[in-house]
Order: C-alpha cells, then sequence, then structure tokens
C-alpha cells in the first residue's frame, strides 16, 4: 500500500489526497532548477507542494508562488507548506495557470512546471487524475506561451518532459520564441534509453554555449549514481 506521507530531511509531503503522487520526476526538476539569486518563484501544478518546498529549501529568500487547479491538491499542498520551515515564504493558490498570468502583476525570475504530458494515451476513469497526467488543461504549448508574458528579462523557465517527445518541443520552443540554456538527459539506467530531459529555457539567448549533459539515476537495482546523490543527497533521507 502506497504510504499517504514521504518524508524528506527538512519537510514531510502528504500526497494522499493528490492525484498525482511524490515520485522521481518532481524531485529531480526541485534538485534541479537554477534559484540562485531568485526573488520570485511560481510552481505550476503544484499538486502536492514538493517542488515548491524544495526550492524554498534551496533558496533561503525567494518568495514563491504555488498553484494548482486541483482543491483538494491545494488544500494539501498548504497543509504541507505550513508544517515546513518555509510556511512564511510559500503562498498556494487555488488557479488555473491561464487565469493566473491574467491577474498578476508579478514578474517572475524562476517558473518551474512538472507539466502533464500524456496525450495519446487511454484515459483513466479517474477525472482527477487524467487531469493531473494529461495535457488537458495545461497544453505545453500554452505553458510556452503564457510564461512568455510573466517572466523576468534574465528568468528561467525548467521544466522535466518525455525524451522521446525531444523533437515535439524542441520545435514548440523554437515557435514560442524560447533559447535552451541548460539541458540534462535523464537514464534510468547506463544501459537503457533516455527516459525524461530537464530543460531552463529563457527569452534571451546564452551569453555561452548551451549546457548539455546527462544524469544517470541507477548504475544497478537500488544502488544509486554518485551524480545523482549529490543532486538528491539534501532531501533523500537515505542519501
Amino acid at each position: 500500500m502506497l504510504s499517504s506521507s514521504f518524508r524528506f530531511k527538512r519537510f514531510t509531503v502528504c500526497h494522499d489526497r493528490c492525484a498525482m503522487k511524490v515520485g522521481t520526476d518532481g524531485v529531480l526538476l526541485g534538485a534541479w532548477t537554477s534559484v540562485n539569486q531568485c526573488k520570485n518563484i511560481l510552481d505550476v501544478g503544484t499538486g502536492s507542494g514538493l517542488i515548491a518546498l524544495m526550492l524554498a529549501q534551496r533558496n533561503g529568500l525567494a518568495a514563491i508562488t504555488a498553484i494548482d487547479v486541483d482543491v483538494d491538491a491545494v488544500a494539501q499542498a498548504k497543509e504541507n507548506a505550513i508544517a515546513s520551515p518555509f510556511k512564511d515564504r510559500i503562498e498556494v493558490k487555488n488557479i488555473s495557470f491561464q487565469d493566473f498570468v491574467k491577474q498578476t502583476s508579478t514578474e517572475f525570475d524562476c517558473i518551474v512546471c512538472n507539466p502533464p504530458f500524456f496525450v495519446n494515451s487511454l484515459l483513466s476513469p479517474d477525472k482527477r487524475r487524467n487531469e493531473a497526467r494529461h495535457a488537458l488543461l495545461l497544453p505545453i504549448e500554452e505553458l510556452l506561451f503564457l510564461s512568455r508574458k510573466i517572466i523576468s528579462l534574465h528568468g528561467k523557465l525548467a521544466l522535466v518532459y518525455p525524451f522521446e517527445r525531444k523533437r515535439f518541443l524542441d520545435e514548440l520552443i523554437q515557435e514560442t520564441g524560447w533559447y535552451i540554456h541548460r539541458q540534462t538527459d535523464v537514464y534510468s539506467t547506463p544501459d537503457s534509453l533516455p527516459k525524461r530531459l530537464l530543460l531552463e529555457l529563457s527569452l534571451v539567448p546564452s551569453a555561452d554555449s548551451v549546457i548539455h549533459n546527462h544524469l544517470v539515476i541507477e548504475t544497478q537495482r537500488h544502488h544509486y549514481s554518485e551524480e545523482f546523490v549529490q543532486l538528491a543527497k539534501d532531501f533523500y533521507l537515505y542519501l
């Protein structure tokens, strides 16, 4: 049976009322995203609040806004934030990204999103899980286009996405006027095909060459790579 909560070193995430549970994608994005010198951070589709909490731990000064359309997820994210050491810097709102962009006057130095990206797979009978897993309410095209309106001049948009859809995403990035600054190709094991893309985008071209590397999660079953340990050691209890 899946536990109703997940303990990290400095906070606990309860996720029993969230359609999507704590998972490796969220941990990777929360640990990988650049947050140094960010004053305002936006977590789009926060779910349990995992990524917002991770970014609050990594940047001790930033004000973090976390939004989601799911009422139960927002209630739980609020509870997780209040129970954390970062409760004074995380604000959780029940609102769609589309409506939030229309209403906010804040420019964000970092927008982070673990987006719903299942497009052609079969729908689940669970409506909330569909909305969390499938690109029904926030297509990636809208995320890229609308983020332009609220990001600061040198701000970054960070996201995790299936590697198999890299060509499709590359075309959207170009069409919407973004530039890739960092890219990490994520492999489950050394012999596997890449599974995920970690991308950091900006509206300003990089002054240097794009930082492009790869990350292997496990060298073998239940044996984490040194790169993954270094990335996640401040969070996982067993690293």
